[in-house]
């Protein structure tokens, strides 16, 4: 893909782009070489430069290309400001020409053109990502932030495809990461690439408001372990689905769980009173949509079979909840025997879709878990993934470069006893090559 990114003198930054994001967030030294590169009469000499990386992360075989949309709204704005200006002369030597601030005051990216892969695709080493060829000072100025939109943007796409990999495109995938992340900016990026990745949603409300993702969320334990016992429950009372006189749901839930236990082969009593007046609480201001965390004490005994007879409640009223999130635990085991009893009370009861609810699992999930969880065949509908996810913890940066590959039509190259260091020399033409199967 080719971009030419002129821009009109009168253009202002779109608001979609970060704030951040901005000439001055670059390394000082790629000011001092334009500063240099002027003072040498080069500012107008043609350059070509490529932005690739040398190693698939992970140790893997693939990268997807991640990033390019913030890189074309970078250098279609890329302008300094007043303020840029001031706070340069304040930090660059007071050798520095005054023409020189003059200069950078009106540079423009008018005369530089993006050559580009599709953002999304999956790439391999040392192939350019980006070409980024222009005048030699502007496309200098350009390097680092390019390669911070490209590095965390690819990395993060392509570890979020690999846990899609491993999970499989049944299970429903969420990221879940923001307060693990490196920071604001670190969080809105990864639930971004995530769900360019294969992720198909995010806990993450701003990314959400910003990027259209879907976003989901049930409750934390702390909703949980806030009521202690059933009379905390103010409002026992739920209107049918299909209208009619409001039911008290409490009294109805307490009779469900007596009947359950029997199911469950385990005593009401062994329940926490508090836990169910919290799912009470959750359905009632939910109940098209009821989904409660069942590891806050015991899952079986407790957790488990006070969701049952609050759903089976919902179910008395017209409603349908939506099923369970498990946070701590074998995962494997405990949504099995959330699934058996799903099943049994599907059949004992004759209501159908009680087989199917969700089962969602999180607990600081990685991509080994999510394989061993398949080969101990759990029975899993989703999984929330956050820290390993968000971090990238198996390889915490991708490793692009930038390299001047030409200068007015003459190659250039990088030489280095590292033999993965040493730079292809000259513009680039690339092609994929298929085979007869498409492959």
């Amino acid at each position: 893909m080719e971009v030419a990114v002129a821009r009109d003198a009168g253009d202002q930054p779109a608001s979609s782009q970060n704030w951040v994001v901005q000439p001055l967030l670059t390394d000082l030294y790629q000011i001092t070489m334009a500063y240099a590169y002027w003072k040498s009469g080069k500012t107008k000499e043609h350059s070509v430069f490529n932005l690739f990386f040398r190693k698939n992360p992970f140790h893997g075989e693939f990268t997807i290309f991640a990033g390019l949309e913030e890189c074309l709204k970078f250098v279609k704005n890329f302008r300094y400001s007043d303020t840029d200006i001031s706070y340069l002369r304040s930090v660059l030597p007071a050798s520095v020409e005054p023409e020189f601030f003059d200069y950078l005051r009106h540079l423009t990216t008018e005369d530089v053109v993006l050559h580009a892969v599709d953002e999304g695709e999956v790439v391999f080493p040392r192939v350019p990502l980006l070409i980024v060829e222009g005048p030699l000072v502007v496309c200098q100025l350009l390097e680092t932030t390019l390669l911070t939109l490209v590095n965390f943007a690819s990395l993060m796409a392509t570890n979020a495809a690999r846990y899609r990999m491993a999970a499989g495109k049944d299970i429903r995938l969420l990221e879940f990461g923001l307060r693990r992340s490196q920071g604001p900016d670190g969080g809105l990026s990864a639930s971004k690439y995530a769900y360019m990745g294969g992720f198909d949603g995010t806990s993450n409300v701003l990314a959400g408001k910003l990027f259209n993702i879907p976003v989901n969320g049930t409750h934390a334990h702390a909703y949980v372990t806030s009521f202690s016992e059933l009379e905390e429950l103010q409002n026992k009372r739920l209107v049918p689905r299909d209208g009619g006189e409001p039911v008290d749901v409490l009294e109805r839930a307490l009779a469900w769980r007596e009947k359950l236990a029997l199911v469950f082969n385990v005593l009401p009593e062994e329940a926490s009173a508090g836990e169910l007046a919290a799912f009470l609480s959750f359905a009632m201001a939910y109940p098209n949509g009821f989904l409660a965390l069942i590891d806050t004490y015991e899952v079986y005994r407790s957790g488990l079979l006070n969701f049952c007879a609050v759903a089976l409640t919902l179910n008395d009223l017209g409603y349908r909840a939506l099923g369970i999130r498990i946070d701590s635990g074998d995962l494997a085991y405990l949504s099995r025997t959330a699934r058996d009893m799903f099943e049994k009370i599907s059949q004992q009861f004759d209501i159908p879709w009680f087989a199917s609810m969700t089962i969602v699992a999180s607990n600081d999930i990685n991509e080994e878990t999510i394989i061993s969880l398949n080969e101990q065949e759990h029975s899993i509908n989703c999984f929330g993934i956050g820290t390993h996810l968000v971090t990238c913890q198996r390889q915490p940066a991708l490793g692009c470069v930038y390299k001047l590959v030409e200068i007015n039509g003459k190659p250039r190259m990088k030489l280095s006893q590292e033999v993965e260091k040493v730079s292809i020399p000259g513009r680039s033409a690339c092609y994929r090559l298929f085979g007869k199967d498409g492959t």
